[in-house]
């Protein structure tokens, strides 16, 4: 319902439903998109009285009405034009208290119905949607049209009605900018789907991540060209060129790079990505037996490949991290996480031509011929975690492997590869430096802060050996405060419970033990008692 729609192109086009059954209450509620200055959007008439919408001018919406005592009309002008062919929500509402009309968000026009007067609005006519009694009708496009509760088919009228057709076009101009990461906006006659194709996501938006994780000896390879292709029609047939028409030279090379992938992991040394060539030049995505990352690039011209080490961060923590690279020309520009990015450039001896690429690796290399020799260390025993949203260009790797694609014939996976988006949340919040950090004390402030309270902190995150760190800490901590809290209270709810435990005193009478009876201890006990009694056993004779 939200996207049954109509397209009015002639301004003498029009829609009819029966009569709006309104006579107490009404409720209006549509979208709307033109590029035309004015229209009735819809009408509906009785013998004096009448209910109508439309667009006065290029700035302003106008409803009216009529139930008898006289005509009525309350207008919502905006500070920008409403025939931008932009989508406009059209809110009316009337009944025996007042009358509302609101305009997307700008202030509601509202009319108190007068005191005295008729209340029923008493309609006859058939409700036009459009052109009505030979006014100016509306150019454009209505959708999700409600009165009263219930969402009028104009698709379904539409199809039957000369002048106007069902659906509309343009969706991609105002919701375009929801497809996500390079997703591609494609138009339907009743709304609007994002195509994900060109990208590592997947979803309505093209914001569901794609991924895997790889068992220790697993990998994964993505051929550049499917079996039966000729080498002439590779990068055109393959995506391997990004997405600047200029890459697409019939020589087999780039000239740019566009690489961008999320993983977590726990070892190192690993190899994350690697491309190989017809030739020798290769480009590598490595881990090194630190957990710094490392980019290799080996384009040729240098003795030695030139390596891009990232030092200030341990990526081999098990958290998820980003790696984003781009290469133009000499130029390298690298971001981890949400790092700013930093640049980089290749020698000036380097060749900035990545010649005949052949294929994709990921977490393992399995190619034949000669491999630099600290790839070939770092492949023994292979990457164990998780890869995510990998993309190189317009490739897809790990989406070709799990989703069904004309790409998947280029892909080749020894082991089993499990869906999974472990590796797909990269860190948001950055480190803190040592110097702004006041959880980063020295082995002195520790020693101080156990022995002698005067430290402000009293651990850091390297003085808890065996992996626990800051986060367990302070959890144990406050479980502790709890039990403790929870220990006092029981001691003195005890105490409470028994705190008239103990000696007590009764008023019992002396003797009690012996007497026949506990009159007769009192009696014994309590002289009055007895005098009492013998005052009683005289006679008197009058």
């Amino acid at each position: 319902n939200y996207w049954n729609a109509a397209s009015f192109v002639t301004s003498s086009s029009y829609l009819h439903f029966s009569t709006f059954q309104g006579e107490t209450s009404a409720d209006i509620s549509f979208y709307f998109k033109t590029s035309a200055s004015d229209g009735v959007f819809l009408e509906n008439l009785g013998n004096t009285d009448f209910i109508k919408l439309e667009l006065k001018s290029a700035t302003e919406v106008s409803f009216s009405f009529d139930v008898g005592n006289g005509p009525v009309e309350l207008v919502v002008s905006s500070p920008n034009p409403l025939n931008d062919d932009q989508w406009h929500r059209v809110t009316a509402e009337r009944n025996v208290q007042q009358a509302s009309l609101q305009v997307d968000l700008l202030p509601a026009e509202v009319r108190r119905a007068p005191t005295e007067g008729h209340t029923r609005l008493e309609l006859y006519s058939q409700l036009y949607v459009g052109a009505a009694g030979g006014q100016r009708g509306f150019l454009g496009c209505i959708r999700s049209l409600r009165m009263n509760g219930v969402t009028l088919d104009l698709e379904e009228r539409a199809k039957v009605t000369p002048g106007v057709k069902p659906g509309c076009s343009g969706h991609c101009t105002s919701y375009g900018m929801y497809c996500a990461n390079g997703g591609k906006c494609v138009e339907k006659y009743n709304g609007y789907s994002c195509d994900c194709s060109k990208t590592a996501y997947d979803g309505p938006f093209c914001i569901k991540d794609v991924g895997a994780f790889f068992e220790e000896g697993m990998w994964l390879r993505y051929n550049f060209h499917s079996p039966g292709t000729s080498m002439k029609d590779l990068v055109s047939r393959t995506l391997l060129s990004s997405t600047d028409p200029e890459i697409t030279a019939p020589d087999l090379s780039l000239n740019k790079e566009e690489l961008s992938f999320s993983f977590s992991t726990t070892k190192s040394p690993c190899v994350l990505l690697y491309i190989s060539s017809y030739t020798q030049d290769f480009m590598a995505v490595l881990v090194n037996p630190f957990g710094n990352l490392q980019i290799r690039y080996s384009l040729g011209g240098t003795k030695d490949p030139y390596n891009i080490d990232v030092e200030h961060r341990n990526v081999a923590n098990g958290q998820p991290h980003t790696v984003n690279v781009t290469r133009d020309g000499r130029d390298i520009l690298l971001q981890l996480d949400h790092y700013p990015p930093t640049s980089y450039s290749l020698p000036a001896t380097s060749d900035i031509q990545f010649n005949s690429p052949k294929a994709l690796f990921l977490g393992k290399v399995i190619e034949i011929g000669k491999i630099d020799q600290d790839i070939y260390q770092y492949n023994t025993p292979g990457f164990t975690g998780c890869l995510s949203r990998v993309q190189f260009n317009q490739i897809a790797p790990l989406k070709a492997a799990l989703r069904p694609t004309n790409a998947s014939s280029h892909v080749h996976i020894q082991g089993e590869l499990v869906e999974s988006n472990c590796g797909a949340s990269p860190l948001t919040i950055p480190p803190m430096s040592a110097a702004t950090d006041p959880w980063h004390l020295d082995s002195a402030s520790i020693f101080n802060s156990l022995f002698t309270a005067s430290a402000d902190f009293p651990y850091n995150g390297q003085a808890i050996g065996d992996g626990v760190n800051r986060n367990s800490a302070i959890i144990g901590g406050v479980i502790a405060v709890v039990i403790f809290t929870i220990l006092c209270t029981l001691v003195f709810l005890i105490r409470y419970m028994f705190r008239h435990k103990g000696t007590y005193h009764t008023n019992e009478a002396k003797g009690a033990e012996s007497a026949e009876s506990a009159d007769a201890a009192i009696m014994n006990n309590d002289p009055n008692f007895t005098e009492t009694i013998d005052e009683s056993k005289k006679e008197w004779l009058i």
